[in-house]
């Protein structure tokens, strides 16, 4: 699905609305669309449900979709910022026809009967502004916003019951406030830079049309879009075919992820190598190996310390174990010469997952990749006079791998084409010799150009992982979960896309199904455990089911 700028929208809506789809059109089916969501939410009979009408083609969609809501039997008031002359606007013309009360706000002295009717209200609906704003709120709208804010804040604090039990299990809070439903966006965000008014109202729903905007992914109005919904209004997808940014969607990763013949076998579905772990960090070897087991890899094997393999391989006895050189329990130089005897067995690989970055793991990883300068083009067998080349099959790498990656020079020509980097902002800092306020500024432009720079596919994490490859495609995850907020988590992103590496889809594929299947796992996992306390280990067991929900 695309993800277009306020430019590019704008664009799209004057293209159909001169080919004839006009802007009538659009806002009638966008009104709808907001009055059947929420119809498809709750029974809005009855509900006292108060839309908030701005000036422009905003308020319009609002008309619309109250409308709509009072012929489903919904008590509707329309409070309007600016006068609308019934004779020049059609919507509001139908609006009294239909017999449904509005009120100006130079009708309301000191804003008492908004504050009445935002008291009652179940529904308020937030239809003030549009793409076409952007904060600082003024005057009326201002003066509105910061009204029904002030009303929803009051009503959404516990009041002291009568009866106050001590102890014992609590009853879950009522919830008092009213639901809040953006049209477009919440009044007073920028749709493409994610700014945000601080009178700008939380909304549980966001209803958006024909394509979510860049704001909708960008701090802090992200925080205030709630579930967000993208209603077709109408205009041809062949008008957006020029955007270059995209969000994920099950329909995409559906058609990437593999098919699961009958008569399949374990070759079937690849060999993943997990170069992984250190004496500090076993968790991170055993999360990504859990990981890769359960996004479907046929085969997936760890390669690390010796001396770690009775705890790795006491919570994981789906993998197979390489066991390699180390010192005091970290990777040492000699293990990539071990190492190079298995890598042509593999369908992909993975090297970072809690490696540490202890002396001897650099000069591992340098020997890995040819980037000891004394063995220029790879390391030195003992009893050889020649030089060998590590082979490196299709390279997935993560954490302390990309921080060691950053400490060397011309570190993307070290890599095999094409692959995938895992940083979250402190690495990507890192890798880029920047600062995480810089990755943070542009997150979509700086994977973009990165992925460009150093023709690798970047996974750039974080709330709204965005996913850029060398030939300029870039998608955006739908996921901002802070469940996810916790140490191994990456690991287990990281095992997944070198599971599905394996199974053969292209980098780019991999990396975004990979993020999508481990943020929808997140998902699951908040669903069933709550925003607090998921631990990294929680998410594995919940890949299959991710790649379930996706399949069907």
């Amino acid at each position: 699905m695309k993800v277009v700028t306020v430019a590019q929208m704008r664009a799209i809506e004057a293209t159909s609305d001169a080919a004839g789809h006009t802007y009538e059109m659009m806002m009638e089916r966008a009104g709808y669309a907001v009055a059947r969501a929420l119809m498809a939410r709750q029974n809005v009979e009855k509900k006292r449900i108060l839309v908030l009408v701005g000036p422009g083609n905003n308020g319009g969609d609002g008309l619309v979709a109250a409308r709509y809501l009072a012929r489903a039997g919904a008590d509707v008031v329309c409070y309007l910022a600016r006068p609308r002359d019934p004779q020049v606007d059609p919507n509001y013309r139908a609006l009294q026809e239909q017999g449904i009360p509005s009120l100006l706000v130079d009708e309301d002295p000191g804003n008492a009967r908004l504050r009445k009717l935002a008291s009652m209200a179940d529904v308020v609906i937030d239809a003030l502004l549009g793409t076409g704003a952007a904060p600082p709120l003024k005057g009326a709208i201002a003066q509105i916003l910061q009204v029904v804010g002030e009303v929803i804040r009051e009503r959404t604090r516990s009041p002291v019951p009568d009866l106050a039990r001590v102890g014992g299990i609590p009853d879950p809070p009522v919830q008092r406030r009213p639901l809040v439903v953006a049209v477009d966006g919440p009044s007073g965000m920028d749709f493409d830079t994610g700014a945000l008014d601080d009178l700008s109202l939380q909304a549980d729903l966001t209803v958006t049309f024909a394509y979510p905007k860049q704001g909708h992914f960008r701090f802090p109005a992200a925080a205030a879009v709630g579930e967000l919904l993208v209603a077709d209004i109408g205009t041809d997808p062949t008008l957006a075919a020029d955007v270059d940014l995209e969000v994920v969607t099950p329909e995409m990763v559906r058609d990437w992820l593999p098919p699961r013949p009958l008569d399949a076998h374990k070759g079937t579905f690849g060999r993943a190598l997990i170069v992984a772990g250190s004496a500090n960090y076993t968790g991170a070897a055993r999360l990504a190996g859990a990981a890769a087991v359960r996004a479907g890899a046929g085969l997936v094997t760890l390669a690390l310390p010796a001396s770690i393999h009775s705890a790795v391989a006491a919570g994981l006895a789906e993998a197979t174990y390489l066991l390699l050189p180390h010192e005091l329990g970290v990777l040492s130089e000699p293990a990539a010469e071990i190492l190079a005897e298995y890598t042509r067995q593999y369908d992909a690989m993975l090297l970072g997952p809690g490696l540490g970055r202890e002396k001897e793991t650099v000069e591992f990883v340098k020997a890995l990749l040819g980037g000891t300068e004394r063995r220029a083009a790879g390391f030195l067998r003992a009893d050889e006079g020649a030089v060998q080349k590590v082979f490196l099959p299709p390279l997935i790498v993560d954490a302390d791998g990309l921080n060691i990656l950053a400490e060397l020079p011309g570190w993307p020509s070290l890599l095999p084409p094409q692959t995938i980097l895992t940083p979250h902002p402190g690495e990507m800092a890192r890798l880029m010799k920047s600062t995480v306020a810089e990755v943070q500024a542009d997150r979509v432009e700086v994977a973009r150009r990165q992925a460009r720079e150093w023709g690798h596919i970047i996974v750039l994490k974080g709330a709204f992982t965005v996913v850029a490859a060398p030939d300029g495609r870039t998608v955006i995850e739908p996921f901002a979960n802070p469940a996810l907020a916790t140490g191994g988590t990456g690991d287990v992103l990281a095992g997944t896309i070198v599971a599905l590496r394996a199974q053969g889809l292209g980098p780019f594929e991999a990396a975004a199904a990979g993020a999508y299947l481990h943020g929808l796992a997140g998902e699951l996992a908040r669903s069933s455990l709550g925003r607090a306390g998921v631990a990294a280990g929680d998410l594995p067991a919940r890949l299959p089911e991710a790649w379930r929900r996706v399949t069907g």
